[in-house]
């Protein structure tokens, strides 16, 4: 401690000589010098077999990080690629340098490492490969690594991230690494890398754990595929509806050629019809739990598995709702510049001109346009309110009380706001025959089914003999006769939130 008050200069204060003896800060200013010095000390030599992208890229954060870095390669006099200031040499060699080492090669050219079993004894090997598909081998690679080399302490781990995340400092990709393994002080060993070079780490349990973390690279947006399928065959319904009911209709019975009308107008109609269904969607399933908890009298019965995932995809259904409603206001914004809407405003004006009449201003039917307007544009902000809740940086920053609060009442409020839209833009057009175009109902009122069907059954259970039934279920009271034991236990990635 006494040579660091002799340094030329305090790097906490700037200050120089004899003035660092007597500084005010002289405490704060030594921890910042051991910092300092900290910083500059070499952490260790770490070992990565391969040379390939993600080896490299590696490497490269490593020696960033304060490590030594030494490849171990089949060819160390071929090393042009690898970050300067490593170092190549045989995997031999490599293994004796270091006591951690990432093994940055396939499954398939695993067998190298049995020849080097004594210089592997007691090391630790991270295992960062993945499969081509799921099911590809009948153990993990991480398992089938072990097996190799028993004497090591084999960890997985770091192959959840990119060589692209690696090289842009994980700020623009995922800075999350999950590791397992079943020796605990080689997982922290793992651990304490990920912390230096700035990712968080996620113990994952046992090595046998392996398997599900070499199949999350393998996933294909795994929450996301009903909601699509389910936005596609929705959309595909509507359009091909609002063809013969809109289209083919004034073809076939007035012969009028309304084709033009599928590149705006159709989709225009077809878009907010499968939001606002979409959206009711997403909170049909709470209510269905509810009455399954009411006709068990437990809140300890496993759920059907089609509506447990049907729960796990309400955040993406409500997003591709949305995403289907801010192409509805786009399409809307397009409609005064389209050649059909000026035609029939220039030629209706014309036609009154020459038969010199004037249309009588219909003081209802203006309520009824600026009222359906105004609710269009109050039901959007409060569904892009409810989008913006739902990205993990808001969410995260929200406790579960306001969470349920933006989510639940909110998003019923969007709900009542968007039905009440589409309501008022139909408003008496029900109960006009020639609407009904080959017996089929409007279009819109197609939209307004599952909307209201659930706003009445929301309504329903917030009667308070009912309420108050289902809250003291969810609570955990059971009905008598129902104890715990006659039931499986509701998983947590399965239960509705309460």
């Amino acid at each position: 401690m006494k040579s660091l008050r002799n340094l030329n200069q305090c790097s906490g204060c700037g200050r120089g000589g004899e003035l660092y003896e007597t500084c005010a800060l002289q405490d704060l200013c030594l921890l910042i010098d051991l910092h300092h010095m900290k910083i500059h000390r070499k952490q260790g030599t770490v070992g990565i077999f391969g040379t390939g992208d993600f080896g490299r890229s590696l490497g490269l954060r490593l020696l960033q990080a304060g490590y030594e870095v030494v490849f171990g390669s089949r060819d160390p006099k071929n090393s042009a690629l690898v970050p300067k200031g490593s170092k190549v040499m045989t995997h031999t060699g490599a293994a004796q340098m270091a006591q951690v080492i990432f093994i940055a090669v396939q499954r398939d050219y695993y067998d190298f490492l049995t020849s080097l079993t004594p210089a592997l004894e007691g090391k630790v090997l991270v295992d960062i490969s993945n499969n081509l598909k799921r099911g590809q081998f009948p153990q993990s690679n991480a398992e089938y690594l072990s097996s190799l080399v028993p004497g090591a302490s084999v960890v997985k781990g770091f192959n959840t991230v990119s060589a692209w995340a690696l090289q842009s400092g994980a700020l623009d990709a995922s800075r999350q690494v999950l590791v397992c393994g079943d020796d605990p002080k080689a997982k922290q060993a793992v651990v304490d890398i990920a912390h230096s070079l700035g990712l968080s780490a996620q113990d994952r349990g046992s090595l046998g754990a392996a398997g599900e973390l070499e199949d999350i690279p393998l996933q294909l947006f795994p929450n996301w595929r009903l909601p699509l399928w389910v936005a596609t065959g929705l959309n595909a319904f509507v359009l091909l509806y609002l063809l013969v009911h809109d289209v083919t209709y004034s073809y076939v019975e007035k012969g009028q050629d309304n084709f033009y009308r599928i590149m705006i107008s159709l989709p225009n109609k077809a878009f907010p019809i499968v939001s606002l269904t979409m959206l009711a969607l997403c909170y049909l399933p709470s209510i269905l739990a509810a009455i399954l908890q009411l006709h068990n009298g437990t809140k300890y019965k496993r759920f059907p598995d089609w509506l447990g995932r049907w729960m796990l995809c309400r955040k993406q259904l409500g997003l591709v709702a949305l995403a289907l409603a801010s192409l509805h206001v786009l399409f809307t914004f397009v409609k005064p510049i389209r050649y059909y809407f000026l035609h029939r405003e220039d030629t209706g004006v014309i036609e009154q001109i020459k038969e010199n009449i004037t249309e009588p201003f219909d003081n209802t039917e203006a309520w009824r346009s600026d009222a359906y307007k105004s609710l269009g544009v109050l039901g959007f902000a409060m569904f892009l309110l409810l989008g913006i809740t739902s990205l993990p940086s808001v969410s995260n920053a929200l406790n579960w009380r306001e969470f349920r609060i933006v989510q639940s009442k909110l998003g019923h409020l969007t709900l009542v706001l968007c039905t009440a839209h589409a309501l008022l833009y139909g408003w008496d057009k029900f109960l006009q025959p020639d609407r009904y175009h080959w017996s089929t109902p409007p279009a819109y009122m197609l939209s307004l089914v599952l909307p209201c069907a659930v706003l009445v059954l929301k309504f329903i259970f917030l009667t308070p003999c009912i309420g108050r039934r289902v809250t003291r279920i969810r609570r955990g009271r059971e009905r008598p006769g129902k104890s715990r034991s006659e039931h499986a236990t509701v998983p947590m990635d399965k239960a509705t939130s309460l």
